[in-house]
Order: C-alpha cells, then structure tokens, then sequence
C-alpha cells in the first residue's frame, strides 16, 4: 500500500507543477486529439470525449486506413475516452461496446466474448484456446487473466466482430480486442492522472515520452489502482472485493533510419486484492431429498447466513481469501520497409503466475475449508509478416509459432462441518466427522503447440468494388496431464485398490484419486471472403462469409468415472468447432450532419460448439469440457453518432443477439431437475424442483440461450461544452453521460429459472473544466442512480439448492486531475 500511495503522490504532484508551468493559450473551437473522433463523420469511434475531431486510423488490418473504410463491425474506443469514463479495464469497456460480453467471478476464471461466443461459460478449463483474442501491440495474450488487469498507457482499443483467423497470429472464432498503447516519441511528452473517490478509491497515472539520443527514444508509464472492497465479511472482519493493482510498461525505440526501427517493450502487473468472494442470494427446491437441501442442512448445525439480502453486501465466508495475480513479459518487434511493402517481427516472451485462495462452499461453514490452485504460465510467440499496399491490390502474408506450458498445484480440503453437510442422517457415520480433513491434491501440466500460416489480399477490381480473399492452414498439438490423489486427515493416501469399507465409500464420494495424460493434435484449413462495394460517397456495402475453427482441447480438471471409477477415456477430449459465418453491413457517412450510422447483420453457426458441463458434486469434478451438437449466434448491430457543432455530440449504439443452442440433446441439467435418483429405463423423471424426485440423466436445452448473453444491450451517451474563463485560463466546462442497458441473461450454462439475472440500466456522469494546454478536472460518478444488479449468479454444489452471486458495483463517485505536457 505504501508503494501505491507514493505513486499516487507522485503523480499529483507531477500533475500540478506541469499545469503550473503550462503556458496559457486560447483553446480553439474544436480541440485536436486522436483519442475520440465522433465530431467527424469519417470515424466509428464509441462514446464521446473531450477532443472530436479527425478520422479515427485503425490497424485492424495490419494496416493503417480509418475505421469507415474496412469492410467488417469494429468499434474504437480512444485511450482519451477510456479515462474519462473510468473503463480502465475490459471489464468496464463493455458498458461502451454492448457486443462485448466480459464475466468474472476471480481473474483466473474470466470469460470475455463477442456475440456470445469465445469461451464457455463457467469455470475456466486450461486445455481449450480463447475465441476471443488479446493483442496488446501485436502481442497475443492466452491467459484471458490479462483481461482483469487495468489498460495502461492506451492509445486506442478496436474491438473486432467475427472470425479473423486470416489477419492475427493466433486464430479467433469470435473476434479480437486489438489494444495500441502510446509509443515513444523523439519530442519530449508527458501525462499524470490522479482520481480519488469513495471506497478509499486511489487511482494514479503517469507516463513519460522523450529522445535519449538522436537515434533511440524512450517511454515509461505506471498505473497503480486501490480501493476497498464492496462486501463486508463478517467473519474476518474485512471488506472483500477489493481493488489494488500496479501496472509498469517501458519501451526504447530504436529508429536509425526512416525505414528500419526496433522496439523492444517489457510490461509487469501484479494484483493483490482481498478476493473474491460472494453473497448469499436465495434457495430455489432441487429434487435432492428434502432433508438433503440447503434448508434442512443449515438448520442442522445450526447455520444462518447473515443476511438473505444479497444488497446488502454482506457475508460470512470463512475460508481465506486471495487473488495474488502477476503477468508480464518482454517483446521485440522489428519493422523493416523492404521495397514496396513492409515486413514486420514481433517476438514475444509472457508469464501468469496465479496464487488463489477460495470459499467453495459459499457459506460460513467449514465445509470446503481449504481451495486453492495456483498456476504458472510461460509463453513464447514468434510472427513474422508482410504487409503491401498497392493502387490495386494490397495483402498480408504471416506465420505464426506459439509454445505454452501452464502448471498448477491444487489443494482442495474439507472441514469439520462437511460430514453433516454431505452424508445423509440415515448413514451410520453422520456423527463420526469422517470428512474432516479429507484432502485432495492436485497436479496438472499442459503444454500447448501451434503454428500457423495466413493472408488475406484486397483486390480492387474497380474504384468502388474491392473483393477480399483469406485464408489459414493451422496445426495445433496439446499435451496434457492430470492426477489427484487423496489423503485422509491423518495423511493416508487413499486408493481406489484399497479394500472397500463405509469410510472409503463416504469419502471416494467426495475426491476420487484420478491419473490422465490426455493428447490432441490436428491441422486445420479455413477461409473467408469479403467484398466491399462504394455505392457512393460516404455509403460502404460489404459482406462477409468465413469457414473457420477453434482447437480441439482436452480436460484439464479431470473427466467423469464410470461405476468403478475409472476414469472415461472418451471424454479426456473435445473437437474442434467448425464454424460458418455469415455477416454483411453499411457504412454510411452524413458529412454535412457531421454523423455516422453503421448497421451489420450477423449469422454464427457453430458445430461441436465447446461446452462447460458440471456435475454439481463436491470436487468430485467440478467441471469438465464436452461438445454440443451445434449452436447459433444471430442478430443486428447499430453504432450511430453526432456532432451538429463543436458544443455538443452524442451516440448511441445497440445490439440484438439471439445466441441459443440449437442442438445440445445430453446437456448437464439445471439444479431444479438435479440431486434426485437418475430415472432409468422406463421410469419417468419428476417435475422441476420436487424434493426426493427421479432426476433425468441429462437434459435437452436444444433452443435454449447461451449463458452470459443478453437479447438487447446498448450504450449510449453525450457530452455538452461551454468556453469560460476559470482557474485565469481559457477553457471549456463539460458535462458528460454514459448509460449502458442490457437485458436479462442466464447466469448457468444450462439455463434455471434460478440463476436468471434481471436485465439493468445503468449510469455515469462527469463534469469538468478543461484547458487546451492539457489541463482537465473533473467529478465522476458512475453507477450514478444506485442500481442493484449481479455480475453472476453461481449454483452451490451439492444440489443443495443454494445460489449465491457476485453483486455489481453500488454508486462510485469521487473527482480527477489530469494533466499532458
């Protein structure tokens, strides 16, 4: 803490003696900025900032050109607009891009999707690829645990819809975030930031830019956030939830000629917050025994959770709790303009290093006493591309290499309350504890191979058709390994060879010593094709199809046993998904409104699409990987903005998807339908939510939504300026709104009436001054009406009936100096 308060000090001061020192100079009409460029009409950029004005470049195309001219849905959010509306995490971004899907319940079990899709909902399985792709300056990043981490130093983050295999490095089904942060710069440059607001809020920004010698210029910037949490833990006494991350980014530019430059980059980010934890929400009736659900088992020991308000954010969780987050890493990457195009070497090194600490039981009871898996992971990519612009035709030539190796240690413990909890009272050892200190370890390693080669060329056959060919031969290899063996509280391992006894039953009903090595490799080939036609000035048509795919994977968390417990083999792997999409789109341009309006239509049909399937039980195998027959992601996008004058400009953006499965026959089923005794043969199951009821086997949600995927999302918002004399400066005073709506969502994979999250509104506001010499303050608040909403809802295991969840954020509010120099 001390390190971050320091930072913050820093930074403030730097922040003030900057604008003392800052010349005094009229600010012009409309201020110059490339963060955000509503105000003309060549540019898709989201929300509104504090400078509109130029057409936003892009590089989602391994080229520059502005966003209005490429033939495929991307939003821009500037850097400029991404600190004012405080979204300095991808988290917060998708309030701006109501496409992007962004869950977390800890940042190593982080999902972020485009249209619903990506990755499957629920707990994160090390053996499949991310649909969604993170680039940071060329970079990929595998682990999605980056997502969690503030943005630092950002120029501007595109956000790409659809596959785009044929363009980046790593394939992604879904989409790409593609963030660009600042370079350095042969003129010296500067910015500080400080916010500071309610929830003991502390955010500090700085970042400096200059040359170091004719040749070699470099850049610094540091991000440090802290924050108390927004749940209050009774039993620790401790407000849980919490935020405090530390952010470092350095880079040297080395530019001998105006043809050749080297950058070599090297970033560290650590997270320590006291988290993550939940809130008790409701009880909904499974088909487990009446005596076996949540309320006969707390009335049993005696057990109350605090509060049956989950507002009131409060719990009693009484496992430790920890998020120790690191990642980082170092890149080189060489340009070179070779004749008429340019070749480009991007190589990279990262690590994730994850130390948690969790309540499984998501009560104040000692049932799972201990869970924790911490991972490490180490990552090297290699891309090598050629980019060439011509009057006819332009294209992309790449390769691509990516090694992984992850590692995890589990420990999972029970405690002294499990026996209870988890046998039922007719059993002879109810009484006898025999569960305490039942533990499990865990040991698991995957190491993951792909190269790849890709292009896409644009030919433009006429001044106003362009057709745009692209194409991937990908192979991928995943090598893994599995084991977990248990040990009573007195350190005896226990083994599946040993005699059968009532104590060995009971407790192979909770951890069962399991060893897999589970391999998958394959090639791979896809495609896509595009043309874009100008009907006229300012009005771009395009359509898109594409033949994709995403890896196959394996289970790295354990798969199912047969009625010996074994291990079945056949479920160690999942297939690749075959992917066909279909999208097209109108760019249009209203210059003399100086307003855009942007409209796709997309269609997404996935085969063997990779599902997260839970068991419910306790450690037993908590979730595994298996196929869908085939899901759908469907819908229309509209992106509109405004600027009629330099005093005002405004946008709005929305989304319809309709993501469902279309076939998905044997999927795990919904805790109404689950705890039961599996019907069999002819035997029928009872209804949803019957106490003591046949469950069925599995479930059809064929026609159901996918989990995490609103019907309707949009964000919308303005900003309003005045000139005024203020501070004995020259400047504008602004009012700025962002609001953000999303419909109801299922927070399970197969969908409960339980887990169901109520669609919420909600909204931020800022007012400030603002100078043209960099100067800017300015009060926030964000979540400004006080909206009660949940991230997620999760499902208790057990079958117990419990469901807890992740509250949103209540009302923020604090106030920010900036400055740039």
């Amino acid at each position: 803490m001390k390190v971050r308060h320091l930072l913050a000090a820093g930074a403030a001061s730097l922040a003030l003696v900057s604008h003392a020192n800052a010349a005094e100079t009229p600010i012009p009409a409309a201020p110059s900025s490339d963060a955000e460029a509503t105000a003309d009409p060549q540019t898709t950029s989201v929300g509104t900032g504090a400078s509109d004005s130029g057409a936003i470049v892009v590089t989602a195309r391994r080229r520059s050109e502005t966003a209005q001219s490429v033939p495929l849905a991307i939003s821009v959010v500037g850097g400029e607009h991404i600190d004012s509306t405080g979204s300095f995490n991808v988290g917060r971004l998708q309030q701006l891009t109501p496409t992007l899907q962004f869950y977390s319940s800890n940042p190593r079990n982080t999902a972020v999707n485009i249209r619903g899709l990506g990755v499957p909902f629920g707990l994160t399985n090390d053996g499949i690829e991310q649909g969604v792709g993170i680039y940071i300056d060329d970079v990929y990043n595998a682990r999605v645990a980056s997502a969690t981490f503030d943005f630092l130093d950002v120029k501007q983050i595109e956000v790409l819809r659809g596959p785009q295999g044929t363009l980046y490095g790593k394939n992604t089904t879904a989409g790409a975030i593609n963030i660009t942060t600042n370079q350095p710069t042969f003129d010296f440059e500067g910015k500080a930031e400080v916010s500071v607001g309610n929830y003991n809020f502390v955010q500090a920004k700085a970042a400096v830019s200059g040359p170091l010698t004719d040749t070699l210029a470099a850049r610094f910037a540091v991000s440090s956030t802290n924050r108390r949490g927004t749940i209050y833990n009774v039993k620790t006494n401790q407000d849980i939830q919490s935020q405090d991350n530390l952010g470092l980014r350095g880079q040297l530019l080395f530019k001998p000629s105006d043809i050749f430059t080297i950058t070599l980059a090297g970033d560290y980010s650590e997270q320590d917050a006291t988290c993550c934890g939940s809130v008790y929400v409701r009880t909904g009736l499974t088909q487990r025994a009446l005596n076996r659900q949540y309320a006969a088992l707390a009335a049993a020991q005696n057990y109350a959770a605090p509060s049956t308000n989950p507002f009131d954010r409060v719990t009693d969780l009484d496992s430790p709790l920890q998020a120790g987050n690191k990642i980082g890493g170092a890149s080189i990457k060489v340009k070179w303009d070779v004749g008429p195009g340019t070749l480009t070497s991007v190589t990279a090194w990262r690590f994730w290093d994850w130390k948690p600490q969790n309540d499984r039981d998501f009560t104040g009871l000692p049932i799972v006493s201990k869970s924790q898996n911490p991972s490490q992971q180490d990552q090297y990519t290699q891309e090598l591309r050629y980019n060439y612009s011509g009057d006819r035709l332009d294209f992309v030539l790449g390769a691509f290499g990516f090694y992984q190796r992850i590692d995890t240690q589990g420990t999972e413990q029970h405690g002294s309350a499990s026996t209870k909890w988890n046998l039922a009272p007719s059993n002879a050892l109810y009484n006898s504890n025999v569960l305490n200190g039942l533990t499990a370890r865990n040991s698991q390693y995957l190491k993951n191979t792909s190269v790849a080669v890709y292009g896409q060329a644009s030919f433009k056959l006429t001044p106003e058709l362009t057709l745009q060919p692209g194409l991937r031969v990908n192979y991928d290899k995943k090598d893994g390994f599995y084991q977990r063996r248990v040990f009573d509280i007195a350190g005896n391992e226990i083994l599946l060879s040993s005699p059968s006894t009532p104590t060995k039953t009971a407790q192979l009903g909770i951890f069962t010593p399991q060893e897999i090595a589970p391999k998958f490799s394959d090639w791979n080939f896809s495609y896509d094709f595009t043309a874009s036609y100008k009907a006229a000035e300012g009005i771009l048509l395009y359509a898109t199809y594409a033949k994709t795919f995403k890896s196959g994977g394996i289970n790295q968390n354990g798969v199912p046993t047969d009625t010996a417990n074994n291990p079945i083999l056949a479920s160690a792997t999942v297939k690749p998904e075959s992917v066909r999409h279909y999208e097209a789109g109108i760019k249009t341009e209203f210059r003399d409104l100086n307003a855009i309006l942007n409209v796709a239509i997309f269609r997404t049909d996935i085969k063997d699409y990779q599902a997260n399937v839970n068991n419910g039980q306790f450690g037993v195998l908590r979730g595994y990987l298996a196929n869908a027959g085939a899901v759908r992601s469907q819908g229309v996008e509209a992106d509109f903005s405004v600027r009629p004058n330099e005093r005002f400009n405004t946008y709005i953006n929305a989304a319809y998807t309709d993501a469902t499965y279309r076939k998905f026959v044997d999927a795990p089923c919904p805790p109404e339908l689950s705890g039961g005794t599996v019907a069999t043969g002819a035997q029928v199951p009872g209804a949803a939510g019957t106490p003591g009821g046949l469950s069925p086997a599995n479930c059809d949600i064929s026609g159901q939504r996918l989990p995490g995927v609103s019907e309707w999302s949009v964000s919308w918002g303005f900003e309003a300026n005045a000139p005024v004399d203020l501070f004995k400066q020259d400047g504008l005073v602004y009012l700025g709104y962002d609001g953000s709506y999303r419909s109801s969502f299922s927070s399970n994979p197969s969908p409960s009436a339980y887990t169901q999250v109520a669609g919420y509104s909600l909204s931020n506001f800022r007012l400030g001054f603002r100078t043209d010499s960099g100067f800017d303050i300015y009060g926030f608040v964000r979540n400004a009406f006080d909206q009660d909403y949940f991230e997620q809802l999760f499902v208790g295991p057990g079958n117990t009936g419990l469901i807890a969840g992740l509250p949103g954020d209540p009302r923020t509010f604090g106030l920010t100096v900036r400055t740039a120099f």
